[in-house]
C-alpha cells in the first residue's frame, strides 16, 4: 500500500543475535526507552533550510542559437556560486548526470529531469524545461551527499567537450553509495526499533502534503495567469479608448450642437492608452513575480517531494523486491539439495549444489545489508523533506509580498490617472465626480 513500507529483516539474517555489532562510545545506557537515538547518530541529520539553501546557488541560462531559424541543439549556461564556475551543458548532459547520481546513489531522493521533447520544441517548452533543469540541478547541488561528491563537482565545472564520458568513468571506478559509505553494513545497528511503524505515518504525511502543494501551485498558476491576462484586457482597453479619441469621421451637421463636447472628449481619449499601458505594465510585473517567486518555490517543493515518492518506490520494487527473491531461490535450492540427499544421488553433484546454496546465502546477507541501508537513507531522505517545509512559510511571505506590492502600484497609476478624466464630466474641476447612474437610470423604458 502507498502509506506502508514492506518489513526490513526476513530471512537468515534477519532474526537472532548480532555478534558483530560495533562498539560506539556515545551509545545510550540499557536502561534509557529504546526509542532514544545516541548522541552523534549519523542517522541524525544536523542541517537547518538555511544551511541547505547556503550551500550553492546554480543559475542555468539559456544561450541562443545562432544557426538557422529553429532551434536544433539547445544549450544551457550553468553557473556555480560555490564552485565558481559557468560551463555550457546541452540536456542530454543533464541526462547522464542524472543516471550517473541514481546509479551511484539508488537510494536517495535523485529528481526527475523534465521530459526530451523529440519533435521539435517551441519557445514556451524550451522556457519551461530551463526553469525545470534549475531546479533539477539547484536540489542536487544542495542535498547533503550530493554536494560533496565528485560528480556534482565535476558537472558544474569541468569545461571539456568529453563530460557524459567523464561522468560515466567516474561511476564506474567506485560503484554505488553502498560500497563506498563506511556505515553501509552497519545500518542497521542505527534504526530505531520502530522504522516500519515511522515510515508508514512519515509517507502517509508527505503524501498528504504532496496532494495539497499540488493544489496550491495550480492555483498560483491560475493566479498569475491572471494578472498576465488582466495585462492584456488593459492594454487592448486602452488602444480602443485611444483608437475611439483619434477616430477622424466627420461630425453630422445635425449633432454639430455638441461638437465642443464631443471634441473635448475625443481628446482625453486619446491620452489614456499610455496610462492604461502602465497598468498593463504593473500587471506583468506582478504575474511575472508570482510565476518567479511563488510557482517556482512550490514547484520545488513539488520535484522535492516526488523525488521521495520516487525513493519510496524504488525501495519496494527494487532492494526489498530483489531480497525477495533472493530468498526464494534458496528455499528452492534447499529442498534440491534435500531431494538430493534422499535419492543418495553423486556426491559430486552435491557438492556442486552446496557451493551454489553457499553462494546464495551470501546474495541473501548482501541484500539484508542493502535493505537496511536503504532505509537508512530513507530515514534521512525523510528528515531532509521535514528539513525542507519551512519553505512553507517563504512561499507563502512571496505571494503575501506580490500582492501587497502589485496591488500598491496599480492603485498608484490609477490615483494618477483620475484626474485626467475630469474633463469628461461636467461640473468637475480638480477632483472626479462621477455620474450618480443607476441600474434604473440606465435601463428605465
Amino acid at each position: 500500500m502507498d502509506g506502508e513500507l514492506p518489513a526490513a529483516g526476513t530471512g537468515a539474517a534477519g532474526g537472532g543475535t548480532d555478534s558483530t555489532k560495533p562498539v560506539i562510545s556515545d551509545l545510550k545506557e540499557p536502561e534509557e526507552p529504546p526509542m532514544q537515538m545516541p548522541q552523534g547518530n549519523p542517522l541524525v541529520l544536523s542541517h537547518t533550510l538555511q544551511d541547505l539553501l547556503g550551500k550553492d546557488t546554480v543559475q542555468v541560462e539559456l544561450i541562443p542559437e545562432k544557426k538557422g531559424l529553429f532551434l536544433k541543439h539547445v544549450e544551457y549556461e550553468v553557473s556555480s556560486k560555490r564552485f565558481k564556475s559557468s560551463v555550457y551543458r546541452r540536456y542530454n548532459d543533464f541526462v547522464v548526470f542524472y543516471e550517473m547520481l541514481l546509479q551511484k546513489f539508488p537510494y536517495r531522493m535523485v529528481p526527475a529531469l523534465p521530459p526530451k521533447r523529440m519533435l521539435g520544441a517551441d519557445r514556451e517548452f524550451i522556457e519551461t524545461r530551463r526553469r525545470a533543469l534549475k531546479r533539477f540541478i539547484n536540489l542536487v547541488a544542495r542535498h547533503p551527499p550530493f554536494s560533496e561528491d565528485v560528480l556534482l563537482k565535476l558537472f558544474l565545472s569541468f569545461s571539456g567537450s568529453d563530460v557524459q564520458n567523464k561522468l560515466r568513468e567516474l561511476v564506474q571506478c567506485v560503484g554505488d553509495e553502498f560500497l563506498t559509505c563506511k556505515l553501509a553494513t552497519q545500518a542497521k545497528d542505527f534504526l530505531p526499533a520502530d522504522i516500519q511503524v515511522q515510515f508508514a505515518a512519515s509517507r502517509e504525511l508527505i503524501r498528504n502534503i504532496y496532494n495539497s502543494f499540488y493544489k496550491l501551485r495550480d492555483r498560483a498558476e491560475r493566479i498569475a495567469s491572471r494578472a498576465v491576462d488582466n495585462a492584456s484586457d488593459l492594454l487592448i482597453f486602452g488602444k480602443e479608448l485611444s483608437a475611439l479619441g483619434s477616430d477622424t469621421t466627420p461630425l453630422p451637421s445635425w449633432a454639430a450642437l455638441n461638437n465642443s463636447t464631443w471634441g473635448n472628449l475625443k481628446q482625453a481619449l486619446k491620452g489614456l492608452s499610455v496610462e492604461f499601458a502602465l497598468l498593463a505594465d504593473k500587471a506583468v510585473q506582478q504575474g511575472k513575480q508570482e510565476e518567479s517567486d511563488v510557482v517556482e518555490k512550490l514547484n520545488l517543493f513539488l520535484d522535492l517531494l516526488q523525488a521521495y515518492k520516487d525513493l519510496c518506490e524504488r525501495h519496494e520494487k527494487g532492494v526489498l523486491h530483489k531480497h525477495q527473491r533472493a530468498l526464494h531461490k534458496y528455499s528452492m535450492m534447499k529442498k534440491q539439495m534435500m531431494s538430493a540427499t534422499v535419492q543418495n544421488k553423486e556426491p559430486e553433484s552435491v557438492e556442486q549444489l552446496e557451493s551454489r546454496i553457499a553462494e546464495q546465502e551470501n546474495a541473501i546477507l548482501t541484500m539484508e545489508l542493502r535493505n537496511y541501508f536503504s532505509l537508512y537513507c530513507l530515514h534521512q531522505e525523510t528528515q531532509l523533506i521535514h528539513i525542507y517545509l519551512p519553505l512553507t512559510s517563504h512561499i507563502l511571505g512571496a505571494f503575501v509580498n506580490s500582492q501587497i506590492q502589485g496591488h500598491k502600484e496599480m492603485s498608484k497609476v490609477w490615483n494618477e490617472l483620475k484626474p485626467k478624466l475630469s474633463c469628461l464630466f461636467s461640473g468637475s474641476s480638480n477632483t472626479l465626480t462621477l455620474p450618480a447612474l443607476s441600474q434604473d437610470n440606465l435601463f428605465s423604458s
